[in-house]
């Protein structure tokens, strides 16, 4: 008789995943347009004008896709993965103290090092409409936490910014994983060598070019 099959065992803790939509696809058009550009260059550039574009399509193109593509946030019971232009930070959530947006998203680590988000941006005019709409909210709600008919006025999540949702879902992770015997450990960073690499590249390949021409 065959052996009942064992069940798949679960990950203990999904990632939450959060990047910045307008910002992969302003990335997107600018990889097409520098493609357009530079491959025009290559096929019918005369003299050193193939190679140049060649060169400066190594630098930007990985550019690009740093301040663009690459940005994101990972999230789960233990830990705080930050993907950055040119690094990517690991956080056990017990070595973080603050999780805020003021003029840029950033995380405040216990012994004060401080990290941008890139991939959560934060936007003033958001915020100020986010603002007004909570102020009518609170202009509608009867005070006892009821709207007209007796439906619950809206909660605060949905008059907030999406830059200050993300924060507000961060700062909470952070707080339930205060006592997590998992959410220990040291804060790891790494470069991002396949950015950092063909960036310095380009530009020195461009930078002899230019000069030899």
């Amino acid at each position: 008789m065959k052996s009942p099959e064992q069940p798949t065992a679960e990950p203990a803790c999904a990632d939450r995943a959060y990047r910045s939509l307008s910002g992969i696809a302003a990335g997107v058009l600018l990889l097409a347009l520098t493609g357009l550009i530079g491959g025009d260059a290559l096929v019918r550039g005369e003299g050193l004008t193939p190679w140049v574009a060649l060169a400066g399509l190594l630098m930007l193109v990985p550019l690009i896709v740093a301040f663009t593509v690459r940005p994101a946030v990972f999230a789960n019971d233990d830990r705080l993965r930050i993907r950055n232009p040119f690094r990517t930070i690991v956080l056990p959530w017990r070595t973080v103290a603050h999780v805020r947006a003021v003029y840029s998203s950033e995380v405040l680590t216990e012994d004060g090092t401080k990290y941008q988000l890139w991939a959560v941006p934060v936007s003033l005019r958001q915020r100020k409409a986010a603002a007004r709409r909570r102020s009518r909210a609170a202009a509608a709600d009867s005070g006892i936490g009821t709207g007209q008919g007796g439906v619950p006025a809206a909660g605060g999540a949905s008059h907030m910014a999406p830059g200050g949702r993300t924060i507000a879902e961060l700062r909470e992770l952070s707080e339930r994983a205060a006592h997590r015997p998992t959410a220990t450990g040291e804060p790891q960073v790494r470069w991002a060598y396949e950015i950092v690499g063909p960036v310095l590249v380009g530009a020195v390949a461009l930078l002899v070019l230019l000069a030899v021409g």
